[in-house]
């Protein structure tokens, strides 16, 4: 029997992780650092404290700082017993108790699932714009219809030559206030219904093809069509969620007893690394707090 299992490994559960340890608390956390969302940051610019690194050794920072054996076991299910308030924890090889669970599984990049996307991950190819990334005189592309999208074309039009937004549907989702401000600024073009279908190059990329036949040459693509909450273990605890993702009070705690979650699966609207990590150090303190008064 554990007192909590914090479930995922990004930067949310690894701090999570850390300040159990602090506690004193008895502990497991289950995940795969190198798959968080984290880890496929080309350089993260905006972590206080540390200039410029890139995501997968920030992650090995937060690993060699928990210095605790991660359980890479894959969870099947978790069901709370009814008589106690003890979770039981099934993965593909074990069955595991808990009196209280940290969820911290983060949210899936939405990837276009296109020939050759992978090939130029940080090629060419980003889910995010960097705050510093130097794109003057350059002709980018960015995908998606949403705020993230519309704010990355404005941002990255300050400094290039040519921006094309493009968006699968002929209206924006986004603010209308944004979406006024792009189609304002001489050097977006904005292309409606179209999707992309290939990106290519040889090393790095140099063009996308759309499903209109079209070939745009370009220097830079940011791919920004959102990312979705892994909440997959929530129905069967009938974890309360708003827009697929858990709701959280101030303390990080959700809706059933001695359940709490932290980072990009949570409904707290900024998902950046600093975030996740606050939000797992107060799920942490918080189920400290539970823990001393279920005894």
């Amino acid at each position: 029997m554990y007192q909590l299992i914090i479930i995922g490994a990004g930067p949310a559960g690894l701090t999570a992780g850390i300040y159990a340890k602090r506690y004193g608390i008895k502990f497991l956390i289950f995940g795969q650092p190198l798959k968080s969302a984290a880890n496929e940051a080309h350089l993260v610019k905006n972590y206080p404290g540390i200039k410029s690194v890139p995501g997968p050794q920030l992650i090995k920072k937060f690993q060699k700082h928990l210095n605790v054996k991660i359980k890479e076991e894959r969870i099947e299910r978790i069901e709370k017993k009814k008589h106690n308030a003890v979770f039981e924890i099934f993965t593909n090889k074990n069955k595991y108790q808990t009196e209280s669970l940290i969820l911290a599984l983060g949210a899936k990049t939405k990837k276009l699932n296109i020939k050759n996307e992978k090939k130029f991950l940080n090629k060419g190819t980003s889910y995010y714009i960097p705050d510093d990334i130097n794109l003057k005189n350059k002709t980018i592309a960015v995908i998606g219809g949403g705020d993230s999208a519309l704010t990355t074309a404005i941002k990255a039009s300050k400094q290039t030559k040519k921006v094309y937004l493009i968006h699968r549907r002929n209206k924006f989702r986004g603010a209308p206030s944004l979406v006024k401000k792009a189609k304002n600024k001489p050097n977006i073009e904005i292309i409606y219904s179209a999707n992309v279908t290939e990106a290519r190059g040889k090393k790095r990329l140099e063009k996308i093809i759309l499903d209109n036949k079209n070939e745009l040459e370009i220097n830079q693509l940011f791919i920004e069509i959102g990312g979705v909450p892994n909440v997959y273990l929530c129905q069967e605890l009938k974890i309360k969620t708003e827009n697929n993702f858990i709701a959280v009070d101030k303390n990080q705690a959700a809706n059933v007893p001695g359940v709490f979650a932290a980072g990009d699966l949570t409904n707290n609207p900024l998902k950046q690394i600093i975030t996740a990590s606050a939000e797992g150090a107060i799920a942490a303190f918080s189920a400290y707090k539970y823990l001393r008064n279920v005894k």
